[in-house]
């Protein structure tokens, strides 16, 4: 994604996200592997989760994925800037005023409402295919059932070709909901039922994200949406386990400052955090305007220093934080910290985020700002760590 307006080049900040794409790889090819015949659409929405849209989806499609999809139009324009040329479907159904570049752009609409197809009717008429979406449980966006057949009559009368019809799945990464999901796939079947009465026979039928592709072979259908299981993290606790997958990015920086206390002291905004005497306090350069939670340190936050976990000090700042390494080994300026990924034996994930802050690895991963450059790990770098790939691009 283009770097926002005001945010600087971070070119000699000492702190990264590394994205293994060798990981985005082997992720891509096990959900290939796991949901065939059925095609995989690979997700970059959100610049890809945070990883980056364009990188992303260039390992994705390497790996077996023949579709993208994203949420906004200025997110498939990225894509195609960068020379990316395979299908794009947009999530979420344009606006009137943006259908005719989503056209241009040769992107694929989701339409749900009859405004929608109007609006791609006078954009792209015959020449433009679509994608309709039936709200089957979600109850965020979609055409209600009762609807979808006269939508798909105007949308045909409108010479626009019917190439998808699809649905989302509100709880498919919990077995504690399993009903639930069967009662989705239940009415979206019905519905494309509905639409062979009408003599409409949309080639291709998508259902599954995640979760619903992991654990629900019947919602596979002819394609499945893969999203979170791209950047390696299991779509729920739940499904710990359920595919090998590998985390793809790692949160990592180097040590500022350092300092020790001949007395006990209280450190950070609020004094909250009370730091022994004789132990070792580290600043690190990342901090909550990169998307590390201000109240990490409140829930038991930790990071990786010499392949030791140490607790987050006290309140996370807006560029910084401090972490007590304890009376232990000394660390020094310039010394590796990882707040995301492996350090020696030890490891943390997005996932123990989320879990600490009562959120999900989806949100910590998106949260990661602009301003924390982009590292990629290509080929068969991905033991390799931080700044150490021989193969690297920063973005």
């Amino acid at each position: 994604m283009p770097r926002a307006e005001g945010v600087a080049p971070a070119r000699w900040r000492e702190a990264w996200a590394a994205v293994d794409l060798g990981a985005v790889r082997h992720n891509v090819g096990t959900m290939v592997e796991l949901v065939a015949p059925a095609a995989v659409c690979a997700v970059v929405k959100a610049d890809g989760y945070g990883h980056g849209a364009v990188e992303v989806a260039g390992a994705a499609l390497s790996a077996g994925a023949t579709v993208l999809a994203v949420a906004l139009v200025e997110e498939g324009a990225v894509l195609r800037a960068a020379g990316i040329t395979a299908p794009v479907l947009l999530l979420s159904e344009p606006p009137p005023a943006a259908m005719a570049e989503a056209v241009a752009l040769a992107l694929t609409p989701t339409l749900y409402t009859p405004a929608g197809v109007v609006a791609a009717a006078a954009a792209g008429g015959g020449a433009l295919g679509v994608h309709l979406k039936v709200d089957t449980g979600m109850h965020r966006v979609g055409a209600a059932p009762t609807d979808l057949p006269a939508l798909a009559r105007s949308a045909a009368a409108a010479a626009l070709r019917i190439d998808g019809l699809w649905t989302h799945l509100a709880a498919a990464d919990d077995p504690a909901q399993d009903e639930a999901t069967a009662a989705q796939l239940e009415r979206f079947d019905r519905a494309r039922h509905a639409l062979a009465a009408e003599g409409v026979r949309p080639p291709v039928l998508h259902a599954a994200n995640s979760a619903g592709a992991i654990a629900h072979p019947a919602a596979r259908y002819d394609m499945v949406r893969c999203g979170i299981a791209l950047y390696g993290h299991p779509p729920s606790a739940a499904m710990e386990g359920a595919v090998t997958l590998r985390p793809a990015l790692s949160l990592r920086a180097r040590v500022a400052m350092v300092r020790r206390f001949a007395v006990d002291e209280r450190v950070s905004y609020g004094r909250r955090y009370a730091v022994a005497a004789g132990s070792q306090v580290l600043t690190v350069p990342l901090g909550y305007a990169d998307g590390v939670p201000r109240r990490l340190s409140e829930v038991g936050g930790e990071v990786l220093v010499g392949g030791r976990r140490c607790p987050v000090a006290g309140t996370v700042t807006m560029d910084q934080l401090l972490v007590d390494a304890g009376r232990g080994p000394g660390a020094a300026v310039g010394d590796e910290v990882v707040l995301i990924g492996r350090q020696g034996t030890e490891e943390i994930t997005a996932d123990e985020w989320a879990e600490r802050l009562g959120t999900i690895s989806y949100e910590v991963l998106c949260g990661i700002g602009p301003r924390v450059p982009r590292v990629y790990e290509r080929g068969g770098d991905a033991g390799l760590s931080g700044r150490a790939a021989a193969v690297r691009s920063f973005r």
